[in-house]
This record gives structure tokens, C-alpha cells and sequence, in this order.
């Protein structure tokens, strides 16, 4: 995910006229607090130091823009519900039914500065991949960043967001209810946990990838309980060596015993339909590859297809991830 974030933040001209725009309605930074003194801004406000520099967060924030998914998680897992989001990707589809009334502010990677201006948000949050508009941004509402190397830092990059917006109580709360359903998972699994070696497998248009041992997904089984395949128990130091990313590897055809298990989770999702479609066609073809249909895994029939939330970056993807472990591990609903 964070991948393409990356990838796709082009701004280019587009950013030269939205400063202008922005400096035209709104020429004074929300972070300089021009003719306040100190003793106004800390009753109004906290000062936060995020990868963005320092911010003077207002107390209780009413309308809050998320520039990522990933930030839309976290305001949402903390019972912050934003007034505007990047609501384009899949995941987002994911949480329809609490985005109502949420405005689009653009795809991901790509927010409009525009529509985030219109909202006249009094906080906006994003990753620290947003450091390119992070001043034009900042004249808007006061702006915090977060840093997230990879997707297997989500409860500590979770936490430090709950950190600078003064929401540690919730976080510690809503963690709390993540290990307890944990707690139930493995009771119910009992000595199965055990022999229970997942794999986890993502087809994209043109790769098979596994997912490693520090991935989002894999803090999750390991904390779960659930071992790994051998090839995919990698750590994310290690991972960074030998394939230069800290989650995940590409394998080709004659590697695909490296995904065989005793269940696999495979996911195919994309951030547009036409990539998301290549990549389902590719699953078909795999299905249909002899190398495919020996590994023990197909052949025990233990193979499940789920939604990216798999990829996750927050708790409401990992408490997505753990409803899966119940239906198809226990085969029970979830507590």
C-alpha cells in the first residue's frame, strides 16, 4: 500500500496553482498562529511534534481530513469520524457503511488540496509520504504526519497517532480488544494452532507475491499464534536484505511450493477495476497450472480467497483479518 502511495503522489503543476489558490483564501499558516500569543495558543491547542516538524493541535478537532486510508483507519478506530478522506480504494469500499456523509477529497496518493480547502477541516492527518505538501497543507489547518516504514509498524504507528491526538485512553482500549478476541481464537483453536501453517499469498497482474513474517497481515497470525511456511517466516530485517522489502516477495512459477501450507488466504485486490481484473485473471490461470494444483494445500481444498483489508495498515483491518481466522480456522462467527 505504502508502495503505491509512493508511486502515484505526482503533483506537478497541479500543486503550483493549488498554492496559489490556497494562498489566495487563506494566506497565513495554521501553524505560525499569526496574532495569538503563547498564552491563546495553549489554551486552544497542544503542541505535537510529528515527522512534519511541529504542530499546535486544537484540543478537540471537529472537522478532520484524512489524506490516506491508512489515516482514515486510525481517526475511525479512535472514534473519529473525518469530514473528508481519499475514499477511492478498495479498502475504503470495505467501510461504506461508516463513511457516510464523508466527502471524497481524490484518489489515493493524489488528494485535491482543493476540496480539502473547501471542507475548512481544523485538522487534516496524512503519512509522512505528504512531507511534498506538507507546508500548502499546513496553511490550510494544522497538519500532523505520521511515519510508517512498513505495514508490520501498525500498532505502534497506531498508537503514536492516538499519541498526538490525544487519544491514548481509546487506543489502549481498542488494542485491549484486539488481544482479547486473540485470546478467544486460540482457546477455541486449541492444539490445532499448532498444525495450522498459513500461508499468505497476493497475485498481483504480473507477480505472485508472499507475504512475510512482519507484514500487517503477519503480526496478525503472529500474534494469532499461527506458524509459517518455512519460506515465508522472514522477519522484516532479514526481508530487507535478501529482497530489499520488509513484507513481501515475489516468487516465480517454478518457486510456488514456497506457498504451499497447510491453509492459504490469496487476495487479488487492486486500486482500479482494470488492474483488479488482470489480477483475477491471472489467479484463473494459476488455478489451472499443474505445479499449482500439487501443492497440498489445493489438493486438501484449504485454499481461501479474501479482501485486501489483508493489507491493512490499522486495527479495524486487523479485527477484519481475525473474523476471517474464526470463519475459516474455527468455523465459527467471530465473538
Amino acid at each position: 500500500m505504502l508502495r503505491k502511495i509512493y508511486r502515484h503522489i505526482r503533483f506537478g503543476l497541479l500543486m503550483l496553482l493549488t498554492i496559489a489558490l490556497i494562498a489566495a483564501c487563506n494566506g497565513v499558516s495554521s501553524n505560525s498562529n499569526s496574532g495569538t500569543t503563547a498564552a491563546d495558543r495553549s489554551q486552544d491547542c497542544r503542541v505535537v511534534q510529528h515527522a512534519g516538524g511541529e504542530t499546535c493541535v486544537p484540543l478537540q478537532p471537529e472537522r478532520v481530513v484524512a489524506l490516506d486510508s491508512i489515516s482514515l483507519e486510525h481517526l475511525l478506530a479512535l472514534g473519529i469520524k473525518p469530514i473528508g478522506a481519499t475514499l477511492s480504494d478498495s479498502f475504503a469500499a470495505q467501510l461504506q457503511q461508516d463513511l457516510q456523509g464523508v466527502a471524497d477529497i481524490g484518489n489515493a496518493g493524489e488528494p485535491s488540496l482543493e476540496k480539502v480547502l473547501a471542507l475548512q477541516p481544523d485538522l487534516i492527518l496524512g503519512g509522512d509520504y505528504y512531507q511534498p505538501i506538507y507546508a500548502q497543507s499546513s496553511r490550510i489547518a494544522p497538519t500532523i504526519l505520521f511515519t510508517m516504514e512498513h505495514s508490520g509498524q501498525w500498532k505502534d504507528v497506531f498508537l503514536s497517532v492516538a499519541q498526538m491526538l490525544d487519544k491514548k485512553e481509546v487506543a489502549e482500549q481498542v488494542m485491549n480488544a484486539y488481544y482479547k478476541r486473540l485470546d478467544e481464537f486460540k482457546q477455541q483453536m486449541g492444539d490445532r494452532i499448532q498444525q495450522t501453517k498459513v500461508s499468505v499469498v497476493r497475485i498481483y497482474p504480473d507477480t505472485i507475491n508472499l507475504y512475510l513474517k512482519d507484514s500487517f497481515c503477519g503480526t496478525v497470525l503472529q500474534d494469532a499464534g499461527l506458524p509459517r511456511p518455512e519460506a515465508q517466516n522472514v522477519s522484516a530485517s532479514e526481508a530487507k536484505k535478501r529482497f530489499d522489502n520488509e513484507i513481501q516477495t515475489s516468487i516465480s512459477r517454478e518457486l510456488l511450493q514456497q506457498a504451499d501450507g497447510d491453509v492459504m488466504f490469496v487476495w487479488t485486490g487492486e486500486n482500479t477495476p482494470e488492474a483488479n481484473q488482470q489480477a483475477q485473471k491471472k489467479l484463473v490461470e494459476l488455478k489451472s497450472d499443474s505445479l499449482w494444483q500439487r501443492l497440498n494445500v489445493v489438493q486438501q481444498d484449504k485454499i481461501y480467497q479474501v479482501p485486501s483489508y489483508w493489507i491493512g495498515s490499522a486495527p479495524i483491518a486487523a479485527n477484519l483479518v481475525i473474523d476471517d481466522l474464526f470463519k475459516y480456522l474455527v468455523g465459527t462467527p467471530s465473538p
